[in-house]
C-alpha cells in the first residue's frame, strides 16, 4: 500500500505530467494532417524524442518513414536534415570537415548534416562500417569532433535510421553492438485499406495540409525533464528486470525450451531503455506513474534487436519477437 505521503506525491506528479503533456495531443493531431494511419510509428517517434533516444525503423519503401520525421521536425519548430546512405559515403559527409580557405590562408570548418535536431539516416545499412561508426558515435556522445574542435550537437537530437528488410545486395548489416545504441527498433507495416484509400485521395488531389510549428524546443526540453519524474514502483522495476533476465537465463523462469533458441540476451542498456520507454509511454498517455501495460506496450520495440537468435531458432522459423512473446506471457505481471 502507498502511504499518505507517497500518494500525495503521486497526485502532484500526476498533476504536473498532465500539465506538461498537454502538447502531445496537439503535436499528434498536427502530424495527422500529413501522416494517415501509422499511429504506432508516430507514438514511437514521440517516445524516442521524449526519452532522448534514437529509433531504427524497418519497413519496405513507401511507408512514409521519411515523411514522418520531416513532419515531426516541422511541427516542433526544429531543424531537419536527411542523409542518404550509399556505399561511397565518407564520415566527413556526415559530420563535416575542414576546408582550406585561400583568402584567409587558413582552414575553416564546414559542418555536416548531423548538425540538426532531427536527422534522418536513410538506409543506414547501405554505408560502410566507418560511416556507421561516425554516426553512432555522434548519437552516443551527442557531440562531434572535427579537426581539433569539439562541437556539442543541438538539443533535442533525434536520429531516425531506416533500413529496408527486403534488399540484401550492396548492404552492410549493422553489428549487434551498434544496433544496441538504438533505443527502439520499430517494424512498420502496411497501412489499413481505409487509410490507404485516404492516402490515394490526398495524393491525387495534391491537397496535403500545411504543418505548422505547434511545439517549441523549450517545451520538448521541459517534457524530457518531466518524463524522468514519472513514478515507477519497485514492483514495475522488478517486472522489467524479470523480462530482461529471462532473455539471458530463460531456464530460471521455467522457459528451458528457449535456452537453445537464444544466442545472447538483452544488455543492461535494454533494461534502462525499457524503463525509460515505459515512462515515456505513460507520459504520452498523460499519466504520472507507470503501469505494467506501459511496459508491455513498448517491450517489443525495445528488445526485438537486443535478443539474438541461434541457427536452431532460424531453422525452426522462430524470431526474436516470438521469444519476447513467450517471455512476456510467462513472467508474472505485478
Amino acid at each position: 500500500m502507498l502511504d499518505s505521503n507517497t500518494s500525495i506525491d503521486i497526485a502532484s506528479i500526476n498533476e504536473k505530467i498532465e500539465r506538461e503533456s498537454a502538447f502531445v495531443d496537439i503535436l499528434s493531431s498536427e502530424m495527422k494532417k500529413v501522416i494517415v494511419g501509422q499511429k504506432h510509428m508516430v507514438e514511437r517517434l514521440l517516445i524516442g524524442l521524449l526519452g532522448q533516444g534514437h529509433i531504427l525503423l524497418e519497413g519496405v519503401p513507401g511507408l512514409a518513414k521519411t515523411l514522418a520525421i520531416n513532419t515531426l521536425s516541422q511541427a516542433v519548430h526544429g531543424t531537419f536534415s536527411r542523409i542518404q546512405f550509399t556505399p561511397d559515403l565518407l564520415p566527413a559527409d556526415v559530420v563535416g570537415t575542414m576546408i582550406y580557405n585561400i583568402k584567409l590562408n587558413d582552414f575553416s570548418i564546414k559542418k555536416g548534416p548531423i548538425f540538426a535536431n532531427f536527422v534522418l539516416a536513410d538506409e543506414i545499412n547501405r554505408a560502410p562500417a566507418k560511416v556507421q561508426s561516425a554516426l553512432l558515435e555522434a548519437m552516443q556522445e551527442k557531440q562531434v569532433t572535427i579537426g581539433e574542435e569539439t562541437f556539442i550537437l543541438d538539443r533535442p537530437f533525434l536520429v531516425m535510421a531506416t533500413q529496408n528488410p527486403v534488399e540484401q545486395e550492396g548492404t552492410y548489416p549493422l553489428p549487434e553492438a551498434q544496433v544496441d545504441r538504438f533505443m527502439l527498433k520499430t517494424v512498420i507495416n502496411y497501412p489499413e485499406m481505409a487509410d490507404e484509400q485516404m492516402i490515394i485521395r490526398a495524393n491525387l488531389k495534391g491537397s496535403f495540409e500545411k504543418v505548422n510549428p505547434v511545439v517549441s524546443l523549450e517545451q520538448i526540453a521541459r517534457a524530457q525533464q518531466a518524463v524522468r519524474e514519472v513514478y515507477m514502483d519497485e514492483k514495475i522495476e522488478k517486472y522489467i528486470l524479470d523480462i530482461v533476465f529471462a532473455t539471458r537465463f530463460p531456464e530460471k523462469y521455467r522457459l528451458e525450451n528457449l535456452k537453445p533458441l537464444i544466442s545472447f540476451g538483452a544488455s543492461p542498456r535494454g533494461s534502462i531503455n525499457l524503463a525509460t520507454a515505459a515512462k515515456c509511454y505513460a507520459f504520452i498517455k498523460r499519466r504520472g506513474y507507470v503501469v505494467p501495460e506501459d511496459v508491455r506496450a513498448v517491450v517489443h520495440d525495445v528488445l526485438r534487436h537486443r535478443v539474438g537468435i541461434t541457427y536452431e531458432a532460424e531453422a525452426e522459423n522462430v524470431t526474436s519477437e516470438d521469444i519476447i512473446n513467450k517471455i512476456v506471457n510467462e513472467i508474472e505481471v505485478p
